[in-house]
């Protein structure tokens, strides 16, 4: 909340109060309690009529520190809360010497020097971090009724702050005003589908916001070295993470709010959907999966988008009987050619809708304070919202989703879930202004685990588009509604890496954009990244977005990387391994591999997937792209070209390729087939060898899909010969040398050994 009027003046009708000094500190084992004035204490009058605040700082895991301020401590609890997994085996510590107080919790440190001014001074390793100070805790009243409580922590000279959920606006957060609040603004504007208070810088920490209500940030942007953030409560608690690298911050983030579940092998294929307000029914449907095998194009999966049910019958869950009278007959069929199914969901039911009346007689519908249902035109008319808060309006609604898995549904897309009204009465008497950003997590988690009940913990996989802290657990997640241009392109990415930073592991997008018909040139550009991102889904709203409608070439392209990602299957499915267990996503922003080159801290139209493959997409029609490429040699991943770094490279590339390089030193899997994302990925594994640095043994681990079909490889150089050894392999394998001339030819494992020579 932006309440200064320049950096001398308040904005009319505020009133802000801040901590001074600390008047009383109370040293437990493992938690400090600071009782602070917000005037100085000259003698025992400044202590009437004035305001005192509660500073408790404790630590819920190693390396987290936690500051909750309360102004007044009367308020009842309001939920919802955010879940947080707190360790119960970690014990914070404390020193007091002389004036000065400490909590410790692994390398991160606060300190308060209860002598001085207000002051909490966060370090780690003997280098700070952030500070608290001045107008760095307090709360501000508005109006002379609405109360805020306010932090603020400093920004040190060249830091950068990233983060704070999905956001489609300038990659880095200094200067901008932001709100945490969950809203359906498409991806041209500042509003975001996926709110989340959470923010990471470039000096090794983050910060999370312990609130599930709005959140307003002013980063950078009331005062340019602090970020200041605000909620309109009573108390207000914040965690500062330390990493020091960005990966270790996302680890100890997400093992505080839930680590992303690993989506199956299945879901990384091809996903093509009937898109959205277009004419459809089971020719069509039939004519779109043949065309794919006709062009040999591998699919994956087929989705049904919303008219898969009657018009203004969303959502009934029943299938629209004029144009698939036989749905199970359909599915069927579907499933015989190799297919999984996914079909449209939303949590409104509209009035016409046959489940309104059975949902309003039940109490399953969120009602206004008055009794009435809740209810409104926008989207569905009529449409009331399911009240997840209710366990049994919860049962209900995953008793419809549990008939359309016995009849061969395999994933949901869950859209919808940001417009949720506050004012209202939820069952549980849960806060409407918390619940707002909230709702998401309740209606996803109930839908994921419908599927991991039906299909099992390792088949559920959603395609969600709101989310807040902690929807990370319940994957994929895609960009939501943009344009069909390059523009659109390029925000989509800055949103799904803002979202990686986030904490979330998994991300998808529309290939070719939501919103009107995309440039051929456009559709296959966006194929290309589509394909070489976590999840790849064609998609659009009023026209289909088969790649035969966009020419030839749009059918190669989408053909080659289609196959291209199959074979790529052993290395992102041990990237997606990697997100599960540590919360770092498939789609790394540069700064999350390279958090050492100052030039990375900024790049927005490039990203690292996995921790090898670097992928510029190109935005532009005639071919020409920018790029960076950090400190080594390079190899481009399809034609073997090596390039040295560091450096900017401008290039124009055709439309079979892109700029995809490989990292110095890196050892990538491909696998043995390239028609599915599912086999046994070691078994027949080409390792390809990229400019390994010498005295120095790279591990590879290739995943298997089964328990003893995984692979384990050392890779390691001595001056010209290098030498590939498996620890462990299921079947055959070989390896290959990227050289100044290109790869080379591939070498089949002897005795379990491939030894390569470097070229001269």
């Amino acid at each position: 909340m932006k309440n200064s009027d320049g950096h001398w003046l308040l904005r009319q009708r505020t009133e802000d109060v801040y901590a001074t000094e600390v008047a009383e500190a109370v040293v437990a084992d493992d938690r400090l309690t600071l009782y602070s004035a917000v005037q100085h204490v000259a003698s025992r009058d400044s202590t009437i009529d004035s305001a005192l605040l509660t500073v408790e700082c404790s630590s819920p895991a190693e390396g987290v520190i936690s500051v909750r301020t309360t102004h007044h401590a009367g308020s009842l609890p309001r939920g919802p809360e955010f879940a947080l997994a707190e360790r119960p085996d970690h014990a914070a510590k404390t020193r007091r010497d002389g004036a000065v107080v400490e909590l410790s919790s692994g390398s991160l440190e606060l300190r308060v020097d209860t002598s001085g001014p207000w002051r909490l001074e966060f370090s780690a390793d003997g280098r700070r971090l952030t500070t608290a100070e001045g107008l760095g805790t307090g709360f501000t009243l508005v109006g002379g009724e609405r109360h805020y409580s306010v932090a603020q922590l400093s920004l040190g000279v060249g830091e950068l702050v990233y983060g704070l959920g999905e956001r489609f606006t300038p990659f880095t957060r200094n200067g901008q005003t932001v709100e945490v609040w969950q809203a359906d603004g498409g991806t041209a504007t500042d509003q975001a589908y996926k709110n989340v208070p959470f923010y990471l810088t470039n000096r090794g920490y983050g910060v999370f916001v312990n609130h599930p209500g709005q959140v307003r940030y002013e980063v950078g942007s009331q005062d340019v070295g602090q970020v200041r953030f605000s909620v309109a409560d009573q108390s207000l608690e914040y965690l500062v993470i330390h990493g020091p690298t960005p990966k270790e911050i996302l680890d100890r983030y997400t093992a505080l709010t839930g680590r992303p579940a690993l989506p199956p092998a299945w879901s990384f294929g091809l996903w093509l959907s009937t898109s959205f307000t277009t004419d459809y029914d089971e020719a069509t449907v039939t004519r779109f999966v043949r065309g794919m095998a006709e062009r040999d194009i591998p699919l994956g999966v087929f989705h049904f988008d919303c008219f898969w049910m009657k018009a203004y019958q969303w959502c009934d869950f029943t299938w629209d009987p004029d144009v698939f009278p036989d749905p199970e007959g359909m599915l069927g069929r579907l499933r015989e050619q190799g297919l999984r199914i996914s079909v449209w969901i939303n949590p409104y039911i509209g009035q016409k809708s046959p489940l309104f009346a059975e949902a309003m007689r039940a109490g399953y519908l969120v009602r206004r304070p008055n009794g009435d249902v809740w209810q409104w035109d926008m989207w569905q008319a009529g449409m009331g919202l399911v009240d997840f808060t209710n366990p049994d309006a919860r049962e209900w609604f995953a008793g419809k989703l549990r008939a359309l898995t016995d009849q061969g549904v395999d994933a949901f897309k869950t859209d919808f879930g940001e417009r949720v009204p506050t004012d209202v009465v939820w069952h549980d008497g849960s806060d409407p202004e918390r619940m707002h950003n909230y709702y998401t997590q309740l209606y996803n988690q109930v839908v994921f685990d419908v599927l991991a009940e039906a299909r099992g913990a390792d088949e559920a996989v959603l395609f969600a588009r709101c989310a807040t802290a902690g929807g990370q657990q319940f994957p994929v997640h895609w960009g939501g509604d943009c344009d069909s241009t390059f523009s659109a392109m390029a925000e989509s990415l800055r949103g799904g890496l803002s979202l990686g930073l986030s904490g979330f592991g998994f991300w998808s997008h529309d290939i070719g954009g939501f919103q009107n018909t995309p440039h051929r040139a456009v559709f296959k550009r966006w194929v290309q990244f589509g394909l070489l991102s976590s999840h790849s889904r064609l998609h659009g709203a009023g026209t289909y977005r088969v790649p035969w409608d966009y020419g030839d070439e749009a059918v190669e392209v989408t053909r080659d990387f289609t196959r291209l990602k199959h074979r790529l299957m052993p290395y992102l499915y041990r990237a997606a391994q990697q997100a599960a267990a540590h919360g770092t996503p498939m789609m790394r922003a540069m700064v999350l591999e390279f958090p050492d080159d100052p030039a990375c801290g900024t790049l927005d139209r490039q990203y690292m997937l996995g921790g090898d493959l670097l992928v510029a997409p190109v935005f532009s029609e005639d071919g020409t792209v920018e790029y960076y490429l950090p400190a080594g040699t390079w190899t481009h991943l399809l034609t073997g070209r090596q390039v040295e770094g560091p450096g900017w490279r401008r290039e124009r590339y055709g439309f079979e390729s892109l700029p995809l390089f490989a990292r110095p030193g890196s050892v990538v899997p491909f696998g043995d087939r390239d028609d599915s994302p599912v086999y046994d990925w070691a078994d027949g594994v080409t390792l390809r060898v990229h400019a390994p640095a010498d005295g120095e043994t790279v591990v590879t681990h290739v995943p298997g899909r089964w328990d003893d079909g995984a692979g384990d490889f050392d890779t390691h150089r001595v001056g010209d010969t290098v030498t590939v050894r498996a620890r462990n392999a299921p079947g055959s394998w070989r390896a290959v040398l990227a050289g100044p001339d290109g790869y080379g030819a591939p070498v089949a494992a002897v005795d379990g050994v491939v030894t390569l020579t470097l070229p001269r």
